[in-house]
């Protein structure tokens, strides 16, 4: 298979798998999206989930999230990773929504790269789940799957992310990015076997 055809075979089977696909982050509006995104760095997305429910009955805003003491913002997130510095960008994000955007989430990657705590791959879901602007963003999992389906040379996740919008149409980066992860974790883990990683096999087996 070239190249070209190793991605289309990719995304018609993750089409086939997942046909639907949401944000494995509970939100309700872009500011909560948000901030689930930004406690996801090195952290599962299950345990946002379980710790986003008790932050959230607080402050689902940026206005009562601004006026909460870093100290009160981390005790509520104290089970995530980087609670400390995360809990600080927390803060300092809600603040600068309020000051700089009247309490709403900037719609552009360069305003939310602006924001303490968010960098292009936590803008990018923001862009492509919130507001539906094509992006495509690319966390470990995808990189190492891309990797492994021999659909990029990236050294590291903006590499890939370049290599996945040339490959991939426009119109599927939304989703795909999404099919990816799920099929990584379902199929394909990183310190798993591999044994169930079909589409790996699919796409290198030798013809008979």
């Amino acid at each position: 298979m070239t190249k070209k055809q190793r991605a289309e075979t990719v995304m018609a089977e993750l089409e086939k798998i997942y046909p639907e696909v949401s944000v494995p982050l509970d939100h309700k509006d872009p500011y909560t999206l948000l901030v689930a995104v930004a406690l996801s760095a090195q952290t599962t997305d299950k345990k946002v989930n379980e710790v986003t429910p008790k932050l959230f009955a607080v402050a689902d805003t940026p206005e009562k999230m601004a006026k909460l003491e870093v100290s009160e913002i981390k005790e509520l997130i104290k089970e995530i990773g980087l609670s400390n510095s995360k809990a600080k960008n927390l803060k300092g994000m809600a603040e600068v929504l309020v000051e700089k955007h009247n309490s709403v989430v900037p719609q552009t990657f360069h305003e939310l790269e602006e924001l303490p705590g968010v960098g292009h791959k936590t803008a990018s879901v923001v862009m492509s789940q919130a507001f539906g602007h094509p992006a495509f963003p690319v966390d470990t999992h995808i990189h190492r799957l891309m990797k492994q389906w021999k659909l990029t040379n990236g050294k590291n996740v903006e590499e890939t992310e370049k290599d996945a919008k040339r490959l991939f149409p426009i119109s599927s980066w939304n989703k795909l990015h999404l099919q990816i992860i799920f099929y990584g974790r379902e199929y394909s883990p990183a310190r798993g076997k591999g044994d169930k990683d079909f589409l790996t096999k699919m796409l290198f087996e030798k013809p008979d």
